[in-house]
């Protein structure tokens, strides 16, 4: 029989489980790929190619780039998978720097990905959509030179994954909380004297400076007998008050946003959506809406024909 800790345990997990499946779901990486056309194919390059333009006009070398992946509207998360776009990338001009998890191998990896098939992953609701955010040159170097240092980079790379990452523990790490640390070792001021900056450094830096992950909240009961069959979650990371309140604290896109907005003020976003063939792009931080249509005076939409 189960304990009554055991019960609220399996409960929180099971009702967890559906919602925050992110990241290696919305990679594509554990279950089966979608089927694109051709035409498809054809609209996604063109988007791409507006993505790529609007970061060569940035005059910036890094960005930190967010998409959209499974669905997950309905619990107030549209980004669910960042990461940090280089110009100079070894792979490519604007490829992405970021973690993965490689289901053959059950192990995360960092991983380059060309913009095309990042933003080919990011298909959710209808339309696919991009948030970039750029940075003034006094953040945006020391983001660059740690990210492109690929011993520091995996340094701060768990040997284990959950997409429901505590975004305060060590026992796992998601995609987005990579990225948090690697925000924390090139910001924190510490971190360039110490050539072992790990982890526990690098939340410790961010706890100081008053990052706040996303309070993931469950407003229905009715996944709790789903989500138990979905792998990469973990619950022994958490703080047990968290459980027992039915929420989780995750590093996801916006909770990036947010800190690093709070950090650089002279950070500058971009949100681009494809929907029917039309591109609406928005600068600003207030962002675009569910149906991806042009709202404001200053939106810019372009038709592909």
């Amino acid at each position: 029989m189960f304990s009554a800790q055991g019960l609220g345990r399996l409960a929180v997990t099971v009702a967890l489980a559906l919602p925050l499946a992110v990241g290696a779901q919305s990679f594509g990486l554990c279950e089966r790929s979608r089927d694109v056309s051709a035409g498809e194919q054809d609209l996604i390059l063109r988007f791409t190619a507006a993505v790529l333009r609007e970061l060569a006009s940035s005059g910036g070398q890094a960005a930190l780039v967010s998409r959209a992946g499974t669905d997950l509207r309905r619990f107030g998360i549209r980004y669910s998978h960042a990461g940090v776009a280089l110009k100079d990338n070894p792979e490519g001009a604007w490829a992405v720097r970021q973690l993965y998890y490689v289901c053959d191998e059950s192990r995360p990896r960092l991983f380059d990905q060309g913009m095309a098939a990042f933003l080919m992953a990011g298909q959710s609701g209808g339309s696919t959509r991009v948030s970039i955010v750029t940075l003034p040159e006094e953040q945006e170097r020391p983001l660059r030179q740690r990210v492109l240092d690929k011993p520091a980079a995996l340094r701060l790379l768990a040997p284990r994954y959950s997409a429901n990452a505590y975004a305060f523990g060590l026992a796992y790490q998601n995609c987005n909380q990579w990225v948090a640390e690697m925000l924390a070792a090139a910001w924190d001021s510490a971190a360039g004297a110490d050539p072992d900056y790990g982890r526990e450094r690098a939340q410790r830096w961010l706890q100081s400076q008053a990052y706040q992950p996303t309070d993931v909240q469950v407003g229905s009961h009715g996944l709790m007998f789903v989500g138990q069959w979905v792998p990469l979650l973990h619950v022994d990371d958490h703080p047990l008050e968290d459980l027992y309140a039915l929420r989780m604290q995750v590093s996801l896109p916006d909770a990036i946003e947010r800190f690093t907005r709070q950090r650089a003020p002279g950070a500058q976003r971009v949100e681009l959506c494809l929907r029917d063939r039309q591109i609406v792009l928005r600068r600003g931080w207030v962002p675009l809406g569910d149906d991806c249509q042009p709202s404001a005076a200053t939106d810019e939409v372009t038709t592909l024909d």
